[in-house]
């Protein structure tokens, strides 16, 4: 490939260029992981139980690896070049495989599962190697990436092909070998682990691929309640339900959207160590904001199902459980970012694990309002103290 059109593939850095925005292809490759979200949540939905928890956050956590991976690729490389973008799409439609295997990526289409994310992984990163000339520094990142993709490769469709506890063990294996590559910087036998300062990234974009995908996994919540509403008699008690339902659901995209999204984009913007930052607090601890969502969707399903009834464990666990693990997931990632935690949002994690554990008799309404109530109050007192501050500042 010529120097000139490695310019025209790569994103320039020209810091009078200003911040890089999404793209229209990147929102349109964001589609495939609505429904790969929605997929997730009715597997969990109906198989709730410790091994359907087991198989839904061993899914999401390939899905979110096809997806993380590409998201790093793309802010490295302009979508707006035919070569990426025909990457783009092929990678899209390779999600669309995934996505569409999962219900069933234990069973008869494992292949379609494990094939589906391996052709993505190693066509991204193959495309990577070959778009850049050699002395370039992200020439031997994706070196390290590919190399690792096609090591777990192996145990992918291994375990694909051979099926039952064999498949567990390969397919375990392959996800601690992707997921091992960053934090040991991508080593390979005969090469030097690659430096973290070659993983320069765009802040403002890359932060705003992130809060685009909890966007995505928030929107599953509100479709999970209006389909689920949809469906049934809408009577006083599921009319709260729905009215619950939703203002959690606000609360959640309130909780990220006015803090966590914006401290993460400024401390992201000339970091001289943004790459760390990108892999530590985004690429790792996004994760149980994600999964929270997801989870908080199923409890809401169940919720307004049957608005009157006990839930079991297993449904209190959603309910109070997918906001405490999206809390979680933010405290982390605000600790990864700028090292320090909110003394609030501890309080209000324990305060809905213990409404949760002790509320075990009263209705899945009651139990989903008292979630709802703290997230509501956490959010208040947090807008409070920011506009007393803001108002001290004039």
């Amino acid at each position: 490939m010529s120097a000139g059109r490695q310019r025209v593939a790569l994103r320039l850095r020209d810091p009078d260029a200003g911040e890089q925005r999404t793209t229209n292809l990147e929102l349109f490759f964001d589609l495939v992981y609505v429904f790969a979200v929605t997929q997730l949540s009715h597997l969990l939905l109906h198989d709730l139980s410790w091994g359907g928890a087991a198989k839904t956050a061993f899914l999401l956590l390939v899905v979110w690896w096809a997806w993380i991976n590409t998201t790093w690729m793309v802010n490295w490389f302009d979508p707006d070049w035919v070569g990426v973008r025909v990457l783009l799409l092929f990678c899209m439609l390779a999600s669309l495989g995934m996505a569409i295997a999962i219900p069933q990526a234990f069973g008869a289409r494992a292949l379609l599962f494990a094939g589906s994310y391996v052709a993505l992984q190693l066509s991204r990163d193959l495309f990577a190697v070959s778009s850049l000339r050699p002395g370039q520094p992200l020439r031997a990142t994706f070196i390290g990436v590919s190399g690792w993709a096609a090591m777990s490769a192996v145990p992918w469709i291994a375990g694909a092909l051979l099926g039952g506890h064999a498949r567990t063990l390969l397919w375990l294996l392959a996800l601690a070998m992707d997921y091992a590559g960053p934090a040991l910087r991508y080593r390979l036998p005969g090469r030097a682990a690659v430096p973290v300062q070659d993983w320069a990234i765009e802040g403002g974009h890359f932060a705003e691929r992130f809060q685009l995908f909890v966007l995505i996994a928030l929107g599953e919540s509100v479709v999970s309640t209006g389909a689920k509403a949809s469906e049934l008699t809408i009577d006083t008690a599921r009319a709260l339900a729905i009215v619950v339902a939703f203002a959690g659901s606000a609360a959640l995209w309130w909780l990220y959207f006015d803090e966590v999204a914006v401290y993460s984009q400024r401390q992201l913007r000339g970091h001289d160590e943004a790459g760390r930052l990108g892999r530590n607090a985004f690429t790792y601890w996004h994760i149980p904001i994600v999964a929270g969502i997801i989870v908080a969707a199923v409890g809401d399903d169940l919720v307004v199902g049957r608005p009157s009834a006990v839930l079991s464990a297993a449904g209190r666990a959603c309910v109070a459980g997918g906001p405490v693990l999206y809390l979680l997931g933010q405290l982390g990632f605000r600790h990864s970012m700028i090292g320090t935690l909110t003394r609030k949002r501890i309080a209000a994690t324990v305060a809905i694990a213990a409404w949760g554990i002790v509320a075990q008799s009263v209705s899945a309404l009651a139990l989903e309002a008292g979630v709802t109530a703290v997230l509501v109050a956490l959010l208040a007192v947090e807008t409070r103290n920011r506009l007393r501050q803001a108002l001290k500042l004039r």
